[in-house]
């Protein structure tokens, strides 16, 4: 009998090892920028170690000013993958912006195609790039189109230009506005200007895949790099934003704090393929 079981329990070990080898070591197919298949980034919003919940969810500060997030959205953009060996593959421009909305779960994936093959980095642009800012409206569509109303208030009409990260909530340090509310409102902007310079808050991440897990991405599946985004590091970082001090922030030169900060909010955790 223990024999037996010991045949039986070899046999299940060996499959286990066959099936991770499979996992782990697949065979990766000829590089072709016309064999485009599916790919996923998923923006997994977070507060710390917390699920956000919006409107009822509570949440502390570096500071140790309580909040609760009632408005979170954010652009991505120009989304690039690259493999082990340094090649890499930009998706047209044309269908590589999103706009993350955290009361739209379906809005948390950024669908593209890039050609099959084992990728080890991602980057992505949040915001929206200066080309694109200034180019003709008829070359703005879908979330960018300003006149459209799918842009979700991320616009600024007076000022011409998108809105690249916008968080709105209460905190009890933040001054009462004119109806009573103690609001915060963050509008983070600003891509360096039309004809002269300005603020710059146009960020361009690069996350590693390799500690937990490379996209293989095949035409028969789809493969999904998960990120998890701390929005709670939009306001502490580099600049703790207190928001007794700050509870309003939009074109201004304290835009540039939260930006820096909000640069490291996304976190790799996991790659399903």
């Amino acid at each position: 009998m223990k024999s037996l079981y010991t045949f039986f329990m070899t046999l299940l070990f060996g499959a286990v090892v066959l099936l991770t080898a499979c996992s782990k070591n697949p065979v990766e197919p000829n590089y072709d920028q016309r064999a485009l298949a599916p790919l996923a980034v998923e923006f997994d919003n977070i507060v710390g170690g917390q699920k956000l919940v919006l409107n009822t969810g509570t949440y502390v500060n570096a500071l140790g000013q309580s909040y609760n997030i009632q408005l979170l959205q954010y652009f991505i953009s120009n989304i690039q993958v690259k493999k082990a060996d340094g090649t890499a593959y930009t998706v047209n421009a044309d269908s590589s912006y999103f706009l993350i909305r955290q009361d739209d779960p379906t809005s948390r994936f950024a669908r593209v195609k890039v050609p099959e093959g084992n990728y080890t980095a991602l980057t992505f642009t949040v915001g929206v790039d200066s080309l694109r800012s200034i180019m003709d409206i008829s070359k703005r569509t879908g979330v960018l189109d300003p006149g459209a109303g799918n842009h979700d208030g991320m616009y600024w009409g007076w000022n011409s230009g998108y809105i690249f990260f916008k968080m709105e909530g209460t905190a009890p340090d933040a001054p009462a506005d004119p109806t009573g509310q103690h609001k915060f409102r963050y509008h983070i902007g600003g891509f360096g200007g039309y004809n002269a310079p300005t603020i710059n808050n146009i960020k361009v991440i690069t996350v590693d895949l390799t500690a937990r897990g490379i996209a293989q991405v095949r035409k028969d599946r789809l493969a999904n790099i998960h990120l998890m985004v701390d929005v709670s590091k939009a306001l502490n970082g580099s600049t703790n934003v207190s928001f007794a001090t700050n509870p309003q922030v939009m074109f201004s030169d304290y835009s540039v704090q939260i930006a820096n900060n909000y640069a490291k909010m996304f976190v790799h955790d996991h790659t399903e393929n």
